[in-house]
């Protein structure tokens, strides 16, 4: 597998497919063997996609959302470990542009720019383990664990979080390889193996003022508040892309096989069961197609709106967002589930290890319960009600 020319004239669309021809030669074996993809990771900041979200006046490509999802979802059609950190490196920039101002992230971001430095990520809400002592007036003490680090294990910089006496979480941005920064490589999920999501330890780990975010800080505004449905929409794109992938597969695999023994007909691609079952197939697809794309619409609205977002334009947001989370989860895992029943059981077998597909998503789609992305839309339609602002909402 030789390593992608760069091409910086090629669209980013263009160099994902690239590289996600190349990963899904080797996507099975590796998701067996699970840890850690070094090399693939190497091949995405060879690829440039790294600056996708940077800004270009810190060197970066200043793509649109849109792009930016698009590389994404083109990624996890053949795998979503890789899809995953990846797209959590963007959301990580986006987390630093909403909770931070330029004259601090600046430097952070002609680093990555120019060093395709890969982003890791150790904000986990959710895990209180990790506390926060202040020293001096510019000096932070992080000592503790964190659970869920995707991306963490080789990461060039870190998003890290803990809790201070008061309770306040506060989030800072340091090199990976500071000291007393490690990593368990405890990650032994069913699903998502090479993401590296395990537990990230802090052994008195030193943190400086200026590498906090605390202007505006996390969630403190409507447009700071974007960041959590940027996440949302990248679970989008990570299902439907994987549910893509499955679907190509087994619309492949089909196209080679014979019917079964009772049929009417020589060719699986003429049996009127397995036609019903991709049309059912392609109908989930083409409507979470539609509900991501105006998704990702209104996000890129809001974006550019900018500090003046208004609660009601956020609430928009994550209304279209919420829609397009659950046919991306519903659609996702029926597909991942049904391919076996058009590919028969010859798909089963270890070698191939197809049933990836499924356990990807069904690991990721637990990130947070579907079952309030329900309840916010539903009370929405029936009270008006938008989400209250979370880091899941």
């Amino acid at each position: 597998m030789n390593a992608p020319a760069k091409d910086f004239s090629a669209s980013p669309q263009a160099i994902a497919q690239h590289l996600a021809e190349q990963f899904a030669q080797t996507a099975a074996q590796r998701d067996k063997q699970g840890g850690n993809p070094k090399y693939e990771r190497d091949l995405i900041r060879q690829s440039g996609l790294l600056s996708l979200s940077i800004p270009q006046i810190y060197g970066g490509q200043g793509a649109d959302w849109s792009t930016i999802f698009d590389t994404i979802r083109i990624i996890a059609r053949a795998d979503s470990s890789l899809a995953h950190v990846y797209g959590f490196h963007h959301l990580l920039i986006a987390t630093v542009q909403l909770f931070a101002q330029p004259e601090q992230y600046a430097d952070w971001f002609k680093q990555t720019a120019e060093q395709h430095f890969f982003w890791g990520n150790t904000l986990n809400p959710r895990d209180h383990r990790t506390q926060v002592q202040q020293i001096s007036a510019q000096e932070f003490i992080f000592h503790g664990d964190k659970s869920f680090c995707s991306g963490s294990i080789d990461s060039d910089l870190l998003l890290c979080s803990g809790f201070n006496e008061a309770g306040k979480l506060l989030i800072g941005v340091i090199p990976t390889q500071r000291e007393g920064v490690s990593f368990l490589g405890d990650w032994d999920n069913m699903g998502q193996r090479q993401t590296d999501s395990g537990t990230s330890h802090f052994e008195q780990v030193k943190v400086y003022q200026h590498e906090l975010l605390l202007n505006p800080g996390p969630l403190s505004t409507p447009y700071s508040s974007l960041r959590p449905l940027i996440a949302q929409l990248i679970f989008v794109h990570l299902f439907l892309g994987v549910a893509e992938g499955a679907f190509d597969l087994a619309k492949q695999t089909v196209k080679d096989q014979k019917a079964w023994s009772t049929a009417l007909v020589k060719d699986a691609v003429d049996d009127p069961f397995t036609q019903k079952h991709f049309a059912e197939f392609y109908v989930r697809l083409e409507s979470v197609r539609l509900l991501a794309e105006k998704a990702v619409q209104t996000l890129q609205t809001a974006w550019q709106v900018g500090e003046n977002l208004t609660s009601e334009q956020r609430g928009e947001v994550s209304i279209a967002i919420a829609t397009a989370k659950i046919a991306a989860t519903e659609a996702s895992l029926y597909i991942t589930q049904n391919i076996f029943q058009v590919m028969g059981a010859r798909s089963t077998t270890a070698k191939l290890n197809i049933d990836r597909f499924w356990r990807n998503v069904r690991t990721q789609t637990l990130h947070d319960p579907i079952d309030y992305k329900y309840q916010e839309v539903g009370e929405w339609i029936l009270t008006g009600k938008v989400p209250t602002p979370s880091f899941y909402a």
